[in-house]
């Protein structure tokens, strides 16, 4: 057994804030945490500052960073990522796919599954699963996904994907007002979150899906319909469904701070799920990047297609969280709340995931005053730590 104790540290236990914990973990699971008390043994991990610890992050739609791409369809470029996505604090995620050909789609998920069964949990952040987004959505939302590849949903074809993925496909964006057969009813009977995302659904296109259980939309506002006083839109229903939580990714530019409140207003902290959408070119210098084929040019902190349509994000995590307490005025423990309890509830890994308690894994991250990632834990083990 191992016993953590950092020093100056507040530790987001559950929905409260305790101080001078120290966890015992063994086997990467936290067996006991003892809440303000310090660990008389031996000093404890220090930083050079007061800092919070709070659980690590989980995200559920990524498609590359740090100049790798799950499309690359190569074990090097997911290892890269989940070395890469500690540095801000992400220590599970869901590699992303995007709408490519379908041999490059089964290449691409034959990869995530070698990956996934030969990973060492401890050498960067876990892959929990898969997200399909693509090819099942609308061309006229297509967005940065390449059109010549989309097609309508197609069950026999989602079967052949999920066994090249070894049944590791968790969530599929999909366009509803295209599925004449019940293509997202049978995803949810088989345990999969069928999410509407690139589509142009009305609010009577979603009703069925809303009816069976849909729970989960992709990146709110983003390629979907907007609301309408006669037809509230996939956006609208999102908005009036509450069993239903929506990712958002948080950098200010894919949604407005305006629509971003406006979503907290509605949702609340339990109903959102951060996302980064991140691409290859997150981590590094502006210039030109490919996305599923495209040219992407990076500028700042935004990546455009040439014709200006956004292609993705370069949002770190751990900014995303800062920039929700910006936005909406929300707490610390809300905005990580949205980065790791909903995600783990929307995935069912909440038995194991997504806070700090006894009997879960021991996956925290250790952030500064201002929300920068100083230190990454993944059961148990510091596995990345900030050069000062």
């Amino acid at each position: 057994m191992t016993e953590i104790f950092i020093e100056q540290a507040d530790w987001l236990i559950g929905e409260n804030w305790q101080k001078e914990c120290t966890l015992t973990v063994q086997n990467g699971t936290i067996k006991e945490i003892q809440a303000n008390k310090a660990n008389a043994q031996s000093k404890g991990i220090s930083f050079e500052e007061p800092v919070h610890v709070v659980p690590g992050f989980i995200d559920v739609h990524i498609h590359g960073t740090a100049g790798a791409d799950v499309m690359d369809g190569e074990a090097q470029a997911l290892e890269t990522m989940r070395k890469a996505l500690l540095s801000e604090g992400t220590t599970s995620f869901l590699p992303t796919t995007i709408t490519q050909s379908i041999a490059n789609k089964h290449r691409a998920l034959q990869t995530i599954k070698e990956t996934m069964t030969n990973e060492s949990k401890t050498s960067g952040a876990e892959i929990i699963g898969v997200h399909l987004e693509g090819p099942f959505i609308n061309k006229v939302r297509a967005g940065a996904q390449p059109e010549q590849y989309i097609i309508e949903p197609d069950m026999d074809l989602f079967h052949d994907l999920q066994q090249s993925a070894g049944g590791l496909i968790k969530i599929v964006t999909f366009a509803p007002e295209k599925d004449g057969k019940g293509f997202g009813n049978q995803l949810m009977k088989e345990g999969v979150i069928a999410s509407p995302g690139h589509t142009d659904a009305s609010y009577d296109d979603l009703r069925p899906w809303i009816e069976s259980g849909g729970k989960h939309m992709t990146h709110m506002f983003n390629q979907m319909r907007g609301v309408h006083h006669r037809d509230i839109g996939t956006a609208g229903t999102g908005l009036l469904s509450s069993q239903v939580r929506t990712e958002l990714i948080a950098d200010g530019i894919h949604v407005s701070p305006p629509a971003i409140e406006l979503l907290y207003k509605n949702k609340g902290a339990d109903g959102i799920i951060l996302i980064t959408d991140s691409i290859r070119a997150k981590g590094m210098k502006d210039g030109l990047y490919q996305l599923g084929g495209q040219d992407v040019t990076v500028s700042g902190k935004e990546a455009t297609l040439a014709d200006g349509t956004l292609a993705g994000s370069i949002l770190p995590m751990n900014e995303a969280v800062k920039n929700m307490m910006a936005y909406t005025g929300c707490t610390l423990a809300q905005a990580v709340q949205m980065a790791t309890v909903n995600p783990a509830e929307q995935l069912e890994i909440a038995d194991r995931k997504g806070s700090i308690a006894v009997g879960k894994e021991a996956d925290f991250t250790v952030l500064s005053k201002q929300g920068e990632v100083l230190a990454t834990y993944v059961g148990g083990e510091e596995v990345f730590r900030r050069n000062n």
